[in-house]
């Protein structure tokens, strides 16, 4: 049984007689410093994920299959901003800027202004980012990018059936992306485990946002395109730094990853020795793709102008056509309408 011992001592004075009594006990025990409080957002790495998570039974192959990027063009990827040009590129910006300095505040994210900034360590500091709050910023991210490509390929093909008339592709190359996004996450969840309160928090943010998203496109369907292409900057801003941030060995756990089998056989140019940062490149290569495809879709006639993402023109020069899955001749602002034949 632990003592406790007990001090007393008078201070007196002349006017006032204060009299203290100090308790000397033996130091708290600390707490295990593996112990998680219940609103840790930290997502567990799995660097060997157990048999029982290969979930490999009645595997189907990809709806939609990935092309085929090169090393080289997935490096030549970076990050570029669109300069709002109306009122409603303007809106779309700075909600997306509001959403991610919400996440970024609560995550504990610091958003670099630029490349150099990529490099500074914030070691020791609440900004300072582990393996585990990096997963956690990938997984919530795709969470959110998987949602409005569905809903806008949901309301385009109920638009389609109502008024008794083709759609013109879009719903082809939406569904590609709301497909291309969810297998992001699928991978990344195989990757890591989120802790319970990450799971409320993306149960509660998909609610939100799918809801909200639907109403704003019945509305202004380029609008939110162009808010999917704002959001698509910022997830290529944010792999560019994982990327950073993997290169200068701030992250050595990353280096053990086994690459799920789910990754190879969606990113056929992957296998099981590739590595998480050539994982990472793919991903942000096809962040790319959908930035320049939002992009583009804004800048259309959304009612009257089809998807040429979706169809070669034979007599119109290859680099004079958008390409939805090369990364030979990148638009990250997207095409203009003056430089397609519609």
């Amino acid at each position: 049984m632990i003592k406790t011992y007990q001090y007393r001592s008078i201070l007196n004075s002349r006017n006032v007689g204060i009299r203290v009594l100090r308790t000397l006990s033996p130091s708290p025990q600390l707490k295990d410093s593996n112990s998680k409080s219940i609103f840790d957002i930290g997502t567990k790495l799995i660097v060997n994920p157990p048999p029982q998570m290969a979930d490999n039974q009645y595997v189907t192959h990809p709806l939609f299959p990935h092309p085929k990027y090169s090393d080289e063009d997935c490096e030549a990827v970076h990050f570029v901003h669109r300069e709002p040009k109306t009122i409603g590129d303007k809106i779309a910006d700075r909600g997306v800027k509001f959403c991610r300095a919400s996440f970024d505040f609560v995550t504990g994210y610091k958003k670099p202004k630029d490349v150099n900034g990529m490099l500074k360590s914030w070691e020791g500091t609440r900004y300072e980012m582990t393996e585990e709050k990096w997963l956690t910023r990938c997984i919530f991210l795709e969470s959110v990018a998987g949602v409005p490509g569905m809903v806008a390929a949901f309301i385009r093909h109920l638009h389609s059936l109502r008024l008794l008339k083709r759609d013109k592709a879009w719903i082809e190359t939406l569904l590609d992306e709301a497909y291309n996004e969810r297998m992001h996450l699928l991978t990344f969840i195989k990757i890591g485990n989120p802790s319970w309160f990450t799971r409320f928090i993306i149960y509660m943010g998909q609610g939100v946002f799918a809801n909200l998203f639907f109403l704003v496109y019945l509305i202004k369907p380029r609008y939110c395109h162009r808010f999917v292409g704002y959001l698509e900057e910022e997830a290529v801003s944010t792999y560019t730094h994982l990327i950073k941030d993997i290169d200068s060995k701030r992250l050595p756990k990353f280096d053990d990853v086994n690459l799920p089998e789910i990754s190879w056989l969606y990113w056929t140019d992957l296998n099981e020795k590739s590595t998480f940062r050539d994982l990472i490149q793919r991903i942000r290569a096809d962040e790319s793709k959908h930035r320049e495809v939002n992009h583009t879709l804004a800048n259309l006639e959304q009612k009257k102008d089809r998807n040429p993402f979706a169809l070669k023109v034979e007599d119109v020069p290859k680099e004079q056509q958008p390409d939805e899955y090369s990364l030979k001749t990148p638009h990250p602002e997207g095409w203009n309408r003056e430089q397609m034949r519609l």
